[in-house]
């Protein structure tokens, strides 16, 4: 965990939900039902502004913006690109103290917003899987905590724009989710975005806790087609409820009450 997810929100509509100005340019991604490792995501982040010459204004008032970055954090001091496909998810408990992710969970904090996220059920068959997908009754985003970091390519010219690139932070699940996975990514409360945010904050591990139980009851878990399984596969029909997709042990979810009768 985590993945695969799903972002098909436009800027226009996140700008207004994480109240934060556009800043993705010209690669703005499109909406995207089956969000796979390398690609480009919609993420939140708070800056002060830099000058014409590129200097940070520190006495300025941060930014919050809209900005896109590739999924799969690629450390500064990586050699190649190839370290982030391994690097899509950093463990809350231990960010701080990895050399892979201290440096960035310090100083280069994110919002990664996201419809819900896939995860997979053991069935009771030996390989047998079942894809759910987890996401808010409302229709509002989740917002997964995330870092980030910026990478210029040693072999590349002097030039050439740096890669900018996230990594979702994960947590323990708890509650109905843990009848699916032992992990999930580590959701944000709007209430804690300004703190997590903050680039003036480095000490942060008073919010690397899993989300409280009011948070996840929230969630629907929705049983979805094995369809999901190839990232080739990207459309709407991948996040509607498929009662067959779930194997029979699925229905003592339901009879718990763990996922939503339609």
């Amino acid at each position: 965990m985590c993945g695969r997810y799903a972002a098909t929100k436009d800027p226009a509509t996140l700008v207004k939900e994480f109240d934060a100005t556009d800043d993705t340019g010209e690669h703005k991604p499109t909406p995207d039902h089956n969000v796979a490792p390398t690609r480009k995501v919609m993420s939140v982040v708070t800056r002060h502004p830099k000058d014409k010459e590129g200097a940070t204004q520190q006495d300025e008032p941060p930014q919050r913006l809209l900005r896109v970055m590739r999924w799969g954090l690629i450390p500064f001091w990586a050699k190649d690109a190839s370290i982030g496909n391994r690097m899509i998810n950093t463990r809350s408990e231990t960010a701080a103290s990895k050399p892979a992710f201290r440096r960035a969970l310090k100083r280069h904090r994110c919002l990664l917003p996201a419809d819900g996220w896939f995860e997979w059920r053991r069935g009771p068959a030996k390989g047998e899987k079942h894809p759910f997908f987890m996401t808010t009754t409302d229709g509002s985003s989740l917002a997964f905590a995330g870092i980030w970091e910026t990478w210029r390519d040693p072999e590349a010219p002097d030039d050439a724009p740096p890669v900018v690139s996230c990594s979702v932070l994960t947590t323990g699940a708890v509650g109905n989710l843990t009848d699916i996975h032992d992990r999930m990514p580590l959701l944000m409360p709007r209430k804690q975005w300004s703190h997590w945010l903050d680039p003036d904050v480095e000490d942060v591990t008073d919010l690397l806790h899993p989300p409280s139980l009011e948070v996840v009851d929230r969630l629907e878990l929705r049983p979805v087609s094995d369809k999901v399984n190839n990232v080739r596969n990207n459309g709407p029909e991948l996040l509607e409820r498929v009662e067959d997709a779930a194997d029979l042990d699925s229905q003592a979810l339901f009879d718990a009450g763990t996922l939503e009768v339609p």
